[in-house]
């Protein structure tokens, strides 16, 4: 384009002698500055290529040539604004010294026009060449040479900000062909004229359409992977990766958001590990306060414990009475998490298990009477089928009671326990005792009664007393409870 302008509209302004002069100095010029460059540019880039062979083939790489090579990669763009920059700035004094010295006096315009022409040229061809060598950095290089390195942390290295990005873009898509068009009044009127604004007119659009192409594969799609990526993990998709290397400010936001979606999957992971021992909804309150102590809420405690157990244990094999209370465990925690409570411990033949506002439940107290008696015809359809086996039955005991209590973590730093402690649990205890005095498997403070939000048909038993408490309790039982 440069070398057509030259042509068609510098031209006119100069002598016969100064066009020979002009047409003798391209070509020294051409021949004498930019095989140099050239040269320096083809040295750069097989400086890389022992790095690249070993890195691709796996093989192992000077620490200190390595860095120089991955901060080389980086520089590339910037090596394609320099080294060409060089030659288009030189020709400006180059150019106006060898007019000057012709005999023949310059037009006073060739002062502004030959820099201004040399000037947008430069500034098309460079900006153009810097976005290409960097996208097909990225492309060709940035996966080998960055393959488990970060580019942004790469000292020395010098990657254009999104706002200079912005710059660059304004000059090469409006600056230089604005600036071509104006270019065009300093030179006389001629016949082709009009036709060589036409053109650059076109070549100006067409430019400005390839930077939009440039800045949508550098810009806009790393955006829409962050977005397809974040969408994804908001779907529950937790195995996902943004695999671009940029040593731009997307470097760092892509690395932060591998690394966020890195600690959801070790969350996850620890959750359902932790879980499997204390629940998974106790393990993420666990996670989410993240230290000793607890909160006081009101709760209601459930206690079940096989009656005669260690009896049975002594006449049947361990492996046996282990497979039997997996058995039985089973049937009785699905219930108690269906209905929002937490299974806090395992008792050997029993379990304790809460239901508060905190796990979901502001109706404790039905919720935990709603989970005690499905446990009890689940355990009754448990016992046909091991009287089926030839195997006897299994009679449990069931109590409630709701109160105070402190639910968190107890302990050291470095060895914790989830639990609740206070009076609570203790009266709970002691009422599921109670049902190997009173018969009934099922048994229910007056305080849980109190606490219930829906009417329950429930038969008022004798007072009871309880080791612990200064009076007697009123317990009760549901008029029709499974047995």
């Amino acid at each position: 384009m440069n070398i057509w302008y030259n042509a068609t509209q510098i031209d006119p302004l100069l002598t016969p002698a100064q066009q020979a002069r002009f047409m003798r100095t391209v070509l020294v010029f051409n021949g004498l500055i930019y095989p140099p460059l050239t040269a320096i540019w083809i040295a750069i880039l097989l400086s890389l290529r022992e790095p690249l062979r070993r890195l691709t083939a796996g093989q192992p790489v000077d620490p200190g040539r390595l860095e120089r090579a991955r901060r080389r990669v980086i520089n590339l763009p910037w090596w394609a604004v320099v080294l060409p920059g060089l030659g288009w700035v030189l020709c400006i004094p180059v150019f106006l010294e060898a007019l000057v010295r012709t005999p023949d006096s310059l037009d006073a315009r060739l002062y502004v026009h030959l820099p201004v022409s040399f000037a947008i040229s430069a500034m098309i061809s460079i900006t153009h060449g810097f976005f290409i060598i960097e996208l097909l950095s990225q492309r060709l290089l940035y996966r080998v040479f960055f393959r488990d390195a970060r580019p942004w942390a790469v000292r020395g290295a010098l990657a254009l900000s999104l706002r200079a990005r912005g710059v660059m873009w304004w000059l090469a898509a409006g600056v230089c062909p604005i600036g071509s068009l104006l270019l065009l009044t300093l030179v006389p009127e001629n016949a082709d004229m009009p036709a060589f604004a036409r053109t650059v007119a076109v070549i100006g659009i067409a430019l400005g359409f390839a930077v939009a192409w440039l800045i949508s594969r550098l810009v806009t799609e790393p955006v829409e992977e962050l977005r397809a990526a974040a969408q994804r993990v908001a779907a529950g998709e937790l195995e996902v990766e943004v695999a671009g290397r940029r040593a731009d400010e997307f470097g760092p936001l892509i690395d932060e958001f591998n690394h966020m979606v890195a600690g959801l999957r070790e969350k996850v992971r620890v959750e359902e590990n932790f879980g499997r021992h204390v629940g998974r909804a106790v393990a993420r309150r666990i996670l989410e306060r993240d230290g000793l102590g607890g909160a006081e809420e009101e709760i209601t405690v459930v206690f079940v414990d096989i009656r005669n157990f260690t009896a049975r244990s002594a006449a049947a094999a361990p492996t046996r009475i282990v497979s039997l209370l997996n058995l039985f465990l089973t049937e009785m925690v699905e219930p108690i998490e269906r209905h929002g409570g937490l299974v806090n411990k395992f008792l050997g033949d029993g379990l304790m298990a809460f239901f508060s506002e905190g796990t979901g439940r502001a109706d404790h107290a039905d919720a935990a009477l709603a989970a005690s008696r499905e446990m009890l015809e689940r355990l009754a359809r448990l016992n046909e089928r091991l009287g089926a086996g030839g195997e006897a039955p299994i009679a449990i005991g069931v109590g409630l009671h709701t109160g105070r209590a402190v639910v968190g973590s107890v302990g050291t730093p470095r060895r914790m326990e989830y639990t609740v402690i206070g009076d609570t649990v203790n009266v709970a205890s002691r009422v599921e005792s109670l049902t190997k005095v009173l018969g009934e498997p099922l048994l229910l403070t007056e305080a849980t009664r109190a606490a219930l939000r829906a009417p329950a048909a429930l038969r008022a038993l004798p007072p009871q007393e309880v080791r612990g408490q200064p009076a007697p309790i009123a317990v009760l039982t549901p008029v029709s409870s499974p047995r």
